[in-house]
C-alpha cells in the first residue's frame, strides 16, 4: 500500500465533497445547532449553579441564625444538600435532568433527593435536550452517513472503480483514503464544538479548583474522535458491499435506527424486566420495619436500649442515668443514629445493586453499539451519568449523619445529666457551635472513578476501531469493481 495513493484518494474525496452545496448546507446547519446547544448548555450551567448556590447560601444563613438552642433540636431543624452542576455539563446533560439537585438532610431520616428539572418541565423533556454531545452522538453520524453511502457503490455503478484498479490503483489504498477523507469531514463538524467547550474552560463561569477537567475533556475528546473514525470506516464498507447507492443508504440508516433507538431501549426494557426495584413506598416500609425490630431511640421502654442502658449504668458503676457523667438523652440519640444510618446503608445498597445490574445490561452492549461506548464515556466524564448522582447521595449521607452525631455530641457534653428533654430556655447550647459546623460542599466525582465506569466503553470503542479497520482489510481483498 502506497501512502502516497491513499492521501490522493484522501484528497480526492475532499474535493469533490466541497465540490457541491449540500455540505455547506450541512455543515452551516450544523454549526447554528451547535451555537444553540452551547449558549444553552452554557447558559443552563450558569444559572443552575447560581440558584443552588443561593439556595446553600440561604440555608447555612438559616442555620447559623438560629439562637441558642437545644442540640437535639438543631438535628431536627437540619440543612439543605444542593448538587452542583460540573463543569463539563454543559456539554453532555446525562441523566441530570432526571435526577434530583436538593435534599434535606435532618436526624434519623435519610430523604429522597428531590426537584428534578424534569418535575418542573412540560412533556417535551422525554424528546430529549440538545446538547453538544447529543449533536455528536446523534444528529453528526446521520451526516456521515449521508455523506458517506454512495462514495464507493457510486463509483461501481459508473465505471471509475474498474479504470482506477486496471491504473494500478489498490483496494486498500482505495478505501482507506477515502474512509480518512469522510474522517476530515467528521473532524471539521467536530471542530467547533471542541473550540467551544475549550473557551468555556478557560474563560467561562466556573469554579477557579476545576482540577481535573481539562483530563476529562481529553478524555472525551480522543472518544468521539474513534467513534467518528469508526463511523467513518463503517459508513465506507456499507457503501462497498452495497450493490447500490439506493441500498447503501437504507442499511445505513438501518444501522443508525438499530443502535440509538432499538438496542438502547430494549435493553432497559430488559433490565427492567430481569431486575424490578421496589416501590417507594415498600422501600421505606422495609427501612422502617427493621429500624423498629432492631431498637428504637425514641421509645424509653424500648427493649434493646433498656438492655443498653443496663449495660452504661454497670460500665459506669452507677444505679442511674442521672449520676452519670454526661447526658444519657445525647447517648442513646448518637447509638440510634449509627443502628437507623447502618440499616438505611444496607437497604440503600441492596436498591443501588438493583438499579447497578439494570445499567448493566445496557451497559454492556457498548460491546456490539459504539453509540453506546461513546455515551458512557461521555456521561461518566462529565460526571451527569448515574454514578455521579449516587456520590452525591453518599456525600450528603455522610454530611447528615456527621451533623446529627455532632449534635448528639454537643447534647452529651454540653447539657446536664438530669436533663430529660429538649424543652424551655435553659438547657441550651450556645449559638456559637451552630457556626462551627462546617457547610455542604459538594465535590466532583474523582476521576479513577469515573475511568472505572467508563472502562468498557474505553475497551470498547478501541476494539471497534480495530475491528473497522481490519474489516476494511478483509474488504480490500474479497471487493469487486463490478
Amino acid at each position: 500500500m502506497r501512502r502516497a495513493n491513499v492521501g490522493l484518494f484522501m484528497r480526492h474525496f475532499l474535493k469533490n465533497a466541497f465540490k457541491t452545496k449540500v455540505i455547506y448546507v450541512l455543515l452551516g446547519i450544523f454549526m447554528l445547532l451547535t451555537a444553540y446547544a452551547a449558549v444553552s448548555g452554557i447558559t443552563n450551567y450558569s444559572q443552575q449553579n447560581a440558584i443552588r448556590l443561593e439556595h446553600q447560601r440561604k440555608a447555612r444563613q438559616s442555620w447559623e441564625a438560629n439562637p441558642d438552642k437545644h442540640p437535639h433540636r438543631m438535628a431536627h431543624f437540619g440543612s439543605f444538600a444542593f448538587r452542583m452542576k460540573q463543569p463539563l455539563s454543559m456539554f453532555e446533560y446525562g441523566i441530570e435532568s432526571f435526577t434530583g439537585n436538593a435534599v434535606f438532610l435532618e436526624a434519623h431520616r435519610q430523604n429522597s433527593v428531590n426537584f428534578s428539572d424534569a418535575g418542573f418541565s412540560t412533556g417535551t423533556l422525554r424528546f430529549g435536550e440538545l446538547s453538544m454531545a447529543m449533536l455528536l452522538q446523534l444528529v453528526l453520524p446521520l451526516i456521515l452517513f449521508f455523506l458517506g453511502f454512495s462514495v464507493v457503490v457510486s463509483e461501481r455503478e459508473n465505471g471509475t472503480l474498474k479504470i482506477l484498479l486496471s491504473q494500478g490503483a489498490q483496494w486498500k489504498e482505495i478505501l482507506l483514503g477515502k474512509a480518512l477523507g469522510l474522517f476530515v469531514v467528521a473532524l471539521l463538524f467536530f471542530a467547533p464544538i471542541v473550540l467551544v467547550t475549550m473557551l468555556f474552560l478557560v474563560f467561562g463561569d466556573i469554579p477557579t479548583d476545576i482540577g481535573d477537567s481539562w483530563q476529562r475533556f481529553l478524555v472525551l475528546f480522543l472518544g468521539h474522535v474513534l467513534f467518528l473514525l469508526v463511523l467513518s470506516v463503517l459508513s465506507i464498507v456499507v457503501s462497498t458491499t452495497s450493490r447500490s447507492a439506493k441500498n447503501a443508504l437504507l442499511t445505513l440508516l438501518g444501522i443508525w435506527l438499530l443502535m440509538v433507538v432499538l438496542v438502547p431501549k430494549t435493553a432497559q426494557a430488559v433490565g427492567n424486566a430481569l431486575y424490578p426495584t421496589p416501590s417507594k413506598l415498600s422501600f421505606q416500609s422495609a427501612v422502617e420495619r427493621d429500624v423498629i425490630k432492631k431498637g428504637d431511640s425514641h421509645n424509653p421502654d424500648d427493649p434493646y436500649f433498656n438492655r443498653l442502658k443496663d449495660s452504661v449504668l454497670t460500665v459506669h458503676g452507677v444505679d442511674s442515668v442521672t449520676q452519670l457523667p454526661f447526658n444519657y438523652g445525647g447517648f442513646v440519640m448518637r447509638e440510634g443514629e449509627k443502628t437507623s444510618a447502618h440499616l438505611y446503608k444496607k437497604h440503600h445498597d441492596s436498591l443501588l445493586n438493583i438499579y447497578e445490574k439494570q445499567n448493566n445490561v445496557s451497559r454492556y452492549t457498548a460491546v456490539l453499539n459504539p453509540f453506546v461506548a461513546v455515551k458512557n464515556i461521555s456521561m461518566a466524564f462529565t460526571g451527569t451519568d448515574f454514578k455521579g448522582y449516587v456520590d452525591f447521595q453518599d456525600q450528603a449521607e455522610t454530611y447528615r449523619y456527621q451533623l446529627a452525631q455532632e449534635m448528639n455530641e454537643l447534647q452529651m457534653e454540653y447539657i446536664g445529666a438530669r436533663v430529660k428533654n429538649s424543652e424551655g430556655k435553659v438547657n441550651v447550647v450556645r449559638q456559637e457551635h451552630w457556626e462551627e459546623f462546617p457547610d455542604f460542599e459538594h465535590r466532583m466525582q474523582l476521576l479513577q472513578s469515573s475511568v472505572k465506569e467508563a472502562s468498557l466503553g474505553i475497551f470498547s470503542l478501541l476494539g471497534w476501531v480495530l475491528f473497522s479497520f481490519l474489516g476494511l482489510g478483509y474488504l480490500s481483498k474479497k471487493a469487486k469493481a463490478l
